[in-house]
């Protein structure tokens, strides 16, 4: 008898356990097939590397394990009264659901890395909920079809071994005795589950900084589950805005902050802080998609790419040292129209409440009597991007179904020299008020499907495409009766796919040139002041004489007793940027991961005060 408990109860323990441990190596195997993916990134690699990314991630394969165990505990605290047929069919559905979500979660994961430099977090759902073609347009049919049979058959691998291995349910049985012993064995089994969840006993809870171990962050990234940096997403998402990055004292915080938004009186700005030669000109912006520093000649770039960029910038306002405010096209959008900082793991875009109490620059310029328009080849949909814009105050918007369906030639909708001739066109036959026009380009996007053939290299080759289009198009105004009124903006959304293996903790991902052009600009001049996309709309307004105190994150750049400094943010870290010091900070780690200057640390205390006032900003919208 005594023989038969032990049996039932060493049943129930094996059953948890196995489990327990069938879920953590395949968790730890999947972390090789991660790094292998992604070969380009961790071609440096050695086997030492891996077997170190595998063992620095056990803690975190063991936390994700522990939740995917307690199902079946729970079943095995049941199995013991009987019902073993109908929990045999429980488990099978669990084990089945399980491994279609791990499979898929395990293959988006490993090949989104490869364009984002970050593990897996809940920013491909808001994409794929807001506009799922536009969300799949970076990728090719034939790609989508080999990532669905590949996760079908990881799915089927997964589901396979868990019924073979794993799903054998501990035995019935009728004594009392023996079911009580093996439900309170259950219990203490289920209890200790909570010491790999939480991460351990200590006062610390599991959180992605446990398991970075190295100086290379692509050795710590590879090292992450991706089954818990979403769920930390997740559960960040639904912390109240209020409690989060509490980096610091308030009544601190308050006083750094202070720093970074004064600006002082400008009633008697000086006469060479004026770029414009008109009063209230026609306003073009032309936000780039994913153009940068880096393949501009005129910032230290590549050559013979953006060549109609590099002749805009000498005829023009060059802006040298401008920085973007993150890695995606809505924190971009958000910071250029509204001055609005980007945030490290959420995207204000879809809060469309909170949206609806921004600044925004459009909305000024209406009011001052300016007729507003967009202009898209995508979905307008897209990230929740038609609130945004209408909201903004743009009441015409052209997107993708405005055009002809034979010329939604690419995966991201129509080409850009389409969408620019359709501007122009709007613009030569323009007659009335001031305009604000916003184009925003695509075709500089994955996957890169231009018609246009000058480089070998496809992504630079779609990026002289886009630069070819936008040259035209300046052309095309400069021979019309528009263009001694007109001022072109030309700014990117953020940095792409080029160069490919940049990291995302490189200050040069986010350096991006700002060049203001167009008949209406006084003179040529290169501006070495720090500036970011948030501080657009404040520039603008006070060129313009308009009042901007409503964007408290914007700042004049040619206000000379403004602070001057470039913020990002990318999951989960920030970014600050002063003529003297320049600073990387990871927020999981809590560490600083780059930095150049003497007074860093007070630099990174600055940074860490912008982020904290943004939430406060943030929790009152």
């Amino acid at each position: 008898m005594r023989e038969h408990r032990l049996k039932c109860a060493m049943g129930m323990a094996t059953f948890i356990l196995g489990n327990f441990i069938g879920f953590a190596v395949l968790a730890m195997l999947m972390k090789p097939f991660f790094m292998l993916y992604n070969h380009a990134i961790y071609v440096e690699a050695t086997l030492k590397d891996y077997v170190a990314v595998m063992w620095h991630g056990l803690p975190m394969d063991f936390s994700v394990s522990g939740y995917l165990s307690i199902v079946p505990a729970l079943l095995a605290l049941v199995a013991p009264f009987g019902g073993g047929d109908v929990l045999r069919r429980i488990a099978k559905t669990y084990y089945a659901v399980v491994a279609l979500l791990l499979a898929m979660i395990f293959i988006v994961d490993a090949v989104l890395y490869s364009y984002w430099g970050f593990r897996l977090d809940t920013t491909p759902l808001f994409y794929f909920y807001s506009s799922p073609s536009d969300a799949m347009a970076s990728v090719g049919a034939g790609f989508i079809v080999l990532g669905v049979v590949v996760w079908l058959l990881l799915s089927l691998g997964i589901y396979s071994i868990a019924v073979r291995c794993l799903l054998p349910l501990p035995t019935t049985t009728t004594k009392v005795r023996e079911r009580i012993q093996t439900v309170v064995m259950t219990l203490v089994l289920m209890g200790l589950l909570i010491i790999p969840i939480r991460g351990g006993v200590t006062t610390s809870t599991m959180n992605l900084g446990n398991v970075y171990y190295s100086q290379n962050q692509r050795l710590n990234h590879a090292a992450v589950n991706p089954c818990f940096s979403l769920l930390r997403s997740w559960i960040d998402g639904a912390t109240k805005l209020s409690d989060q990055y509490r980096l610091m004292d308030a009544t601190e915080a308050d006083s750094l902050f202070s720093q970074l938004v004064k600006t002082g009186d400008r009633s008697n700005k000086g006469e060479e802080t004026q770029l414009l030669r008109v009063h209230r000109p026609n306003i073009v912006i032309v936000v780039l998609e994913s153009f940068s520093a880096q393949i501009m000649q005129e910032l230290g770039g590549l050559p013979r790419v953006a060549v109609n960029m590099d002749r805009l910038a000498r005829e023009g306002v060059l802006f040298t040292r401008f920085y973007a405010n993150s890695f995606r096209t809505d924190r971009g959008l958000v910071s250029i129209l509204a001055g609005y900082p980007a945030q490290p793991t959420m995207s204000i875009m879809k809060y469309t409440e909170k949206v609806e109490t921004l600044p925004s620059l459009p909305r000024e310029l209406s009011n001052e009597g300016y007729d507003l328009q967009y202009y898209y080849g995508g979905d307008a949909d897209f990230t929740n991007m038609r609130s945004f814009l209408t909201t903004a105050g743009f009441e015409k918007i052209v997107a993708d179904v405005d055009f002809p369906v034979n010329l939604r030639l690419s995966k991201w909708g129509v080409p850009d020299g389409y969408v620019f001739d359709c501007a122009a066109k709007d613009i030569e036959q323009y007659r009335g008020k001031p305009f604000l026009k916003v184009i925003q380009t695509s075709s500089s996007h994955e996957p890169y499907d231009v018609p246009y053939h000058r480089l070998s290299n496809k992504v630079l080759n779609a990026f002289a495409y886009a630069d070819d289009c936008l040259g035209k198009f300046v052309e095309r105004l400069r021979r019309s009766k528009q263009w001694d009124n007109t001022l072109i903006v030309l700014v990117p959304d953020h940095l792409g796919c080029y160069p490919e293996d940049i990291s995302n903790y490189d200050f040069a991902r986010y350096h991006i040139p700002l060049i203001m052009v167009g008949g209406a600009v006084k003179e040529s001049h290169r501006i070495d002041i720090i500036g970011s996309q948030i501080d657009i709309a404040a520039t603008l307004l006070s060129q313009l004489g308009m009042p901007h105190h409503q964007f408290t994150f914007s700042k004049d750049m040619m206000d000379s007793r403004a602070p001057h400094f470039g913020y990002f943010t990318v999951p989960n870290a920030l970014g600050m940027i002063t003529s003297t010091d320049s600073v990387m900070y990871d927020l999981d780690t809590k560490t600083t991961v780059q930095k150049r200057g003497k007074h860093t640390d007070y630099t990174l205390k600055l940074g860490k005060a912008y982020l904290q006032k943004l939430y406060d900003d943030l929790s009152k919208r």
